[in-house]
């Protein structure tokens, strides 16, 4: 049976948990918790998806035109000031 306390520990841990930033303990109760508690496996779940978008999105690199064209704007900007 899930309790609002329990579901409220998820939530405000959720981000760490995502991380992998909770100890062993906390990271289990949290595990134990979202197996019975659909809300929670749901936030986690989207919180997953994000997260992963985050991190592909920080492996990709602009384009080498794009990277020209702003740091030329921003040399031009820095000799203006």
């Amino acid at each position: 049976m899930t309790t609002d306390s329990a579901c409220e520990k998820a939530k405000a841990e959720l981000e760490e948990f995502l991380h992998d930033e909770l100890c062993r303990e906390d990271a289990a109760d949290i595990r134990a918790h979202m197996a019975t508690c659909a809300d929670c496996s749901g936030e986690h779940a989207v919180g997953r998806v994000l997260t992963d978008a985050v991190k592909r999105a920080c492996n990709e690199t602009a384009p080498e035109d794009l990277r020209s064209t702003v740091l030329a704007r921003l040399r031009d900007l820095q000799a203006s000031h």
